[in-house]
């Protein structure tokens, strides 16, 4: 089985959340997941759904501030285990090209 999840920890602030987004992602060190940032948040891989929710609690306890928002978005596939970047490449295949163009 493979469990892919969107994580957005971010604290509710005006100035520069860099810090603390950062502590967030460190968090994820301590568990068994691939992860990667991007813009507009963490792509999260794990062999279960449990890691997922430890390693997403760890995240959002890492920030430190007064207010903290946290966004999680499980793709629990339990019929068979297909890796995130297998999700991309199947698009990637349809549109004959890579999804993502350079500014």
């Amino acid at each position: 089985m493979t469990v892919v999840a969107l994580l957005s920890v971010a604290p509710v602030i005006e100035d520069s959340m860099a810090s603390e987004v950062a502590a967030a992602v460190e968090a994820l060190e301590d568990f068994d997941v691939a992860y990667e940032t991007n813009p507009m948040g963490t792509v999260i891989e794990a062999d279960d759904v449990g890691t997922i929710m430890a390693a997403a609690g760890a995240a959002h306890e890492a920030v430190d501030a007064d207010r903290v928002s946290t966004v999680l978005k499980i793709d629990d596939k339990r019929a068979r285990g297909e890796p995130a970047e297998a999700k991309v490449e199947a698009v990637e295949r349809e549109l004959g090209r890579d999804a993502k163009t350079e500014r």
